[in-house]
C-alpha cells in the first residue's frame, strides 16, 4: 500500500528524537506539493485531512459517490476517510497540509466522549473551514519543521484535541456520562513518581497510562480530573518547576539544565518558562542575584 503519491518527496532520514515522535504518534503530518490536472491520492490506512496552503485554487474533488466542486482557500481542509481513495482536478499546483489520524484515535476518543464503544466512520467532506483544526494543522506543521522540540505528550495532545474537534463537528451525539471518576491516589501518586524520575525523557501517554494501570483512553479522564491538568500540560508544568530551581541553584549551565529537564534546548526551555511562570530563566538568575 503506497504511503504517498509518487509526486510526494521522500521524507530524509529524521533524527531520532523526530523519528521517536512521528513514528509512535496517532497523527502525523505531512506538507506536500499537489500537480496541476487529474489526481488520485492513494488508498491510506489512516484518516487524512488535507488543509490547503497557498491562494485560491479552483478544484473539483470526488470521492464514492461525494462529489464537490469549488474554490480551495488558504486554511480550508477536506476529510478523505480511512482506506478510501481520493480524486482532484486541479486548476493550478498547489501545496497541502496532510493531517493523517489512525481510526484507533478516533475510535478511543469518541469512547472516551461517551460516544459508546464500535468503529467510527468519518464521512467524505471538502472545501470546510475550522478555526479550532487550522490552528492544531499549523502547531503540528510547526513540530514537524522544528523536529519536535516540545516532545510526544504534546503531539498526543494536538491529535487528542484534533479527534474530539472532528467528532465534535461530525455531530456525533455523546451518551449521558457517568459519575465523574478521579484517578485513584495510589494510582496517582505512582505516575508522579514516574514523572518526577523521567522528566529527561520523551514521555508518551501510552506510556504513562500504563503505568497507571488503564488505557490512554480512560487515563487522560481520569488524570486531568485529578489533577485539574492533562497529562502532557502537568507534565510541562513539573519540568518547569524542576528547571526553575536548577535555575536558582547557579550550579549548571542553562543548556545542560534543559537536557536535565526534558527540553529541546535552552530556547525552547526559556519559551516554555516564560509561558508558565512568566519568567524566563536569564532574568530569573539575575534576580536572585
Amino acid at each position: 500500500m503506497a504511503d504517498r503519491p509518487s509526486c510526494y518527496p521522500e521524507p530524509s532520514l529524521p533524527p531520532p528524537r523526530e523519528y521517536a515522535v512521528a513514528g509512535a504518534a496517532h497523527l502525523d503530518v505531512l506538507t506536500v506539493p499537489v500537480p496541476q490536472g487529474l489526481f488520485d491520492t492513494p488508498f491510506d490506512p489512516r484518516h487524512v485531512l488535507c488543509l490547503h496552503q497557498g491562494g485560491p485554487v479552483p478544484v473539483s474533488y470526488r470521492e464514492g459517490r461525494y462529489e464537490r466542486s469549488g474554490v480551495r482557500l488558504q486554511g480550508q481542509y477536506c476529510v478523505s476517510p480511512a482506506n478510501a481513495s481520493t480524486r482532484w482536478t486541479m486548476s493550478a499546483p498547489a501545496t497541502s497540509l496532510l493531517l493523517r489520524l489512525t481510526p484507533e484515535l478516533i475510535d478511543g476518543t469518541a469512547q472516551a466522549m461517551g460516544s459508546g464503544g464500535g468503529h467510527i466512520e468519518l464521512a467524505p467532506a471538502a472545501h470546510l473551514r475550522d478555526a479550532q483544526i487550522e490552528r492544531i494543522g499549523w502547531m503540528m506543521q510547526a513540530e514537524d519543521r522544528d523536529r519536535y522540540p516540545s516532545g510526544r505528550l504534546f503531539v498526543d495532545a494536538l491529535a487528542d484535541a484534533l479527534a474530539a474537534r472532528l467528532l465534535a463537528l461530525h455531530r456525533f451525539a455523546a451518551a449521558p456520562a457517568a459519575a465523574a471518576r478521579a484517578l485513584p491516589a495510589w494510582r496517582l501518586r505512582r505516575v508522579i513518581d514516574y514523572i518526577e524520575a523521567h522528566l529527561d525523557a520523551d514521555l508518551s501517554l501510552a506510556e504513562l497510562a500504563a503505568v497507571a494501570g488503564f488505557s490512554v483512553s480512560h487515563f487522560k479522564p481520569l488524570f486531568k480530573r485529578a489533577t485539574g491538568l492533562p497529562p502532557h500540560r502537568f507534565v510541562l508544568e513539573r519540568r518547569v518547576e524542576r528547571a526553575r530551581q536548577r535555575v536558582l541553584d547557579g550550579a549548571a549551565g542553562l543548556s545542560e539544565i534543559a537536557l536535565e529537564t526534558g527540553f529541546a534546548d535552552a530556547s525552547h526551555m526559556a519559551r516554555c518558562m516564560r509561558r508558565v511562570i512568566g519568567i524566563g530563566p536569564m532574568a530569573l538568575r539575575q534576580a536572585r542575584e
